[in-house]
């Protein structure tokens, strides 16, 4: 009888060890996809290598999923709880690491393949304080021909904010958004009406600019913002959410 029992939880205890081994798979992907920014902001890696280290991340974590998926049914059936239990877990974790990766390639086939965005896009305010700081970037910091036109299909709301204060008040409310957001200010200069920042993102640390412009109008001041990454021809639609953020904030201060 004993030796029966050994026996019968031999496939068991398999299925244990394989859910285990999923986990692992999660685990370690997810450090990996964790690591690739920081190693890409210390540079021990350039751009490429670190994002293909979030791709192939993502993608193991799919195979790592899709067993413990298989785990868990046969796990069920033939009503190992604990392997069933540890295989759960190891689907969570797997899908969990993938999920960002595969969220941003699909925004990326969705979203217009732009880096630059602006509120007026047939005089968009321009870079001044920030070209030193853009030295040696990837994107340059004059507007590409043909943004305007995937802009305007691809985020059509994207448009000028009209304060109903002068000019002088309306610079001294958008610098305060503009802190407000996180942005290190790079230069501020309320005679020409313009702000210029700079936002970084938290794992990779990538930086992308912002020139805000300050105009006269018939209703008070026309406020106009531009947004542009400094590396990568798609920005996921980043700069678009940061324009959006950024003027929802200044409405409303």
């Amino acid at each position: 009888m004993t030796a029966v029992l050994r026996t019968n939880d031999r496939p068991t205890g398999r299925g244990a060890a394989i859910a285990r081994l999923a986990l692992l798979v999660g685990i370690g992907c997810g450090a990996a996809e964790l690591l690739a920014g920081p190693a890409y902001r210390t540079g021990v890696l350039t751009l490429g290598p670190a994002l293909q280290t979030m791709r192939w991340a993502a993608t193991v974590a799919l195979g790592g999923a899709a067993v413990a998926l298989s785990v868990a049914g046969w796990a069920g059936f033939a009503g190992a709880r604990r392997a069933r239990l540890v295989a759960l877990v190891a689907l969570a974790v797997n899908l969990l690491v993938a999920g960002p990766p595969l969220y941003h390639y699909w925004q990326v086939q969705r979203l217009p393949h732009l880096h630059d965005i602006s509120t007026d896009t047939t005089n968009p305010p321009r870079f001044v304080a920030v070209l030193p700081l853009r030295a040696g970037a990837r994107n340059p910091p004059d507007y590409q021909p043909g943004t305007a036109a995937e802009q305007k299909q691809g985020y059509p709301d994207i448009v000028p904010l009209v304060l109903a204060v002068p000019p002088a008040q309306a610079v001294e409310r958008a610098e305060r958004a503009a802190r407000a957001m996180g942005w290190e200010i790079v230069a501020v200069a309320p005679q020409d009406g313009r702000i210029e920042a700079t936002d970084t993102s938290l794992l990779f640390g990538f930086k992308d600019d912002v020139v805000i412009r300050v105009a006269p109008a018939a209703q008070g001041s026309l406020v106009d913002v531009r947004s542009e990454s400094r590396v990568g021809g798609s920005d996921f639609g980043v700069n678009a959410k940061r324009v959006r953020a950024y003027l929802h904030r200044l409405a409303a201060d």
